[in-house]
C-alpha cells in the first residue's frame, strides 16, 4: 500500500505527474531552494522511490517505519542532525506521511 500511496501522490515511474501533490511539493521545494530541487530532499527521495516502487521495501510502510531499515537509518541520521528530533517537513517525515496516504509535512 505504501508504494501505491506514493504513486497516487504523483511520484510515478514516468516522472512527477502534473497537477499532483508531487508537482506542488516540487514547486515549493524548488522555490525554497532558489530554483532547484536538492538531492536527498523530500521530492527527490520520493520520486526515486516512486519510480522504482521501493518505498515499502526501504522501510516506509503504511504502519510506520520498519526497525533496522533504510528508513530507520534515514530517520536516525536526520534526527541527529536536528538535535534529536525529526523535523516536520523534513525528508523522513514527508516520505513516511505520504507512504501512509497523507499529504506530507509541508510547511
Amino acid at each position: 500500500m505504501a508504494d501505491q500511496n506514493v504513486r497516487n501522490a504523483g511520484f510515478t515511474s514516468s516522472g512527477i505527474a502534473g497537477g499532483s501533490l508531487a508537482s506542488s511539493m516540487m514547486s515549493h521545494e524548488a522555490r525554497a531552494s532558489g530554483g532547484g530541487v536538492p538531492s536527498g530532499g523530500p521530492t527527490s527521495t520520493l520520486q526515486g522511490m516512486g519510480a522504482k516502487g521501493t518505498t515499502h521495501s526501504s522501510g516506509f510502510t503504511s504502519s510506520g517505519i520498519s526497525g533496522g531499515s533504510k528508513a530507520s537509518n534515514m530517520m536516525s541520521t536526520e534526527a541527529a542532525s536536528h538535535g534529536g528530533g525529526v523535523p516536520r517537513g523534513g525528508t523522513t517525515s514527508t516520505v513516511q506521511s505520504i507512504s501512509m496516504g497523507g499529504k506530507g509535512g509541508r510547511r
